[in-house]
């Protein structure tokens, strides 16, 4: 156990230092974190994927312990495959919903909040692009704005997101779930969500899901992941694969914004997945599983 322990320490410590040094780097010869930028595109991909590298390099380079099966890398599917995919844009659709409950928050077919949401990120726009942009989408229909996102979400969360999201899910779900086990499901996914949430720190601070909020959302960050861990913990123990741990997460990057396309009021810290409704429709799903999953009789 002690044994497992150190090889989680080690694995923490260098995933947490070269990842918040290169992002240190990039940030500071100018780069920024900015939606459609082919550096940030490239930056991110390669900072998703230390957690793998590090894995590999730990189980492997130091421990010289094999990679496939002890980090859970199998193609064995199952029915909870299907549910790796298709839970994140139900949980981003039910924050929706829980938003409408806060003040100040009302629904917005027209989505004409949605660009004044995403204004960080189009910060680059002129006042003139940024209002043709508010009339092009609301002249598109709502439901095919809806169909369309939650299409494009869930094949790009199996897939090119997919791919980017196992390079974090090797270390996360691959190497923790493993040595972190003995704590057991519940203990051990507090403490990987905690890790994954301050591992974010860095591209938070520049803006990345907390754009009104960034230094705010260093915490916030923390208990997104903290509350969302056991989720994708316990499709990794249903499953015995990392992959569909990658599924998920990739599809839930891929649909965490059909939570605020029919939002008009409320900031980051409120609504949306990543907001206090999402905490909330997050903690409903824990609950089910706590209820009715018996996650660590599964262990």
């Amino acid at each position: 156990m002690l044994r497992s322990y150190r090889k989680a320490l080690t694995f923490v410590l260098l995933t947490i230092s070269i990842s918040w040094g290169m992002a240190a780097l990039y940030f500071a010869l100018g780069g920024e974190w900015r939606t459609g930028d082919w550096k940030a595109i490239l930056f991110s991909f390669v900072y998703m994927w230390i957690p793998a590298l590090v894995a590999i390099g730990v189980q492997r380079g130091i421990y010289r312990e094999p990679v496939v099966k002890p980090l859970g890398i199998s193609f064995r599917f199952n029915w909870w495959f299907l549910v790796a995919w298709l839970l994140p844009p139900a949980i981003a659709l039910l924050s929706s919903v829980i938003s409408l409950a806060f003040p100040g928050v009302s629904f917005s077919a027209d989505m004409s909040g949605l660009i004044e949401r995403m204004a960080y990120y189009l910060r680059g726009f002129t006042p003139e692009q940024l209002e043709a942009e508010k009339s092009r989408l609301a002249a598109i229909p709502m439901w095919v704005f809806l169909l369309g996102g939650l299409i494009q979400g869930l094949l790009a969360g199996a897939t090119v997101n997919a791919l980017f999201a196992f390079g974090e899910e090797l270390g996360w779900r691959g190497l923790l779930f493993r040595e972190l086990a003995p704590l057991g499901f519940w203990k051990s996914q507090a403490l990987i969500g905690l890790i994954w949430g301050i591992w974010h720190a860095p591209i938070i601070l520049q803006g990345h899901n907390y754009p009104q909020h960034p230094v705010l959302g260093v915490p916030m960050m923390c208990l997104f992941c903290l509350l969302y861990s056991p989720i994708i913990g316990y499709i990794r123990l249903r499953t015995g694969s990392v992959l569909a741990a990658a599924i998920m997460h990739g599809t839930l990057n891929g649909t965490a914004g059909l939570g605020i396309l029919f939002l008009k009021g409320g900031d980051d810290l409120t609504v949306g997945l990543t907001g206090a409704a999402g905490f909330i429709a997050i903690a409903l799903v824990n609950l089910a599983i706590y209820l009715w999953g018996k996650p660590e009789k599964s262990q």
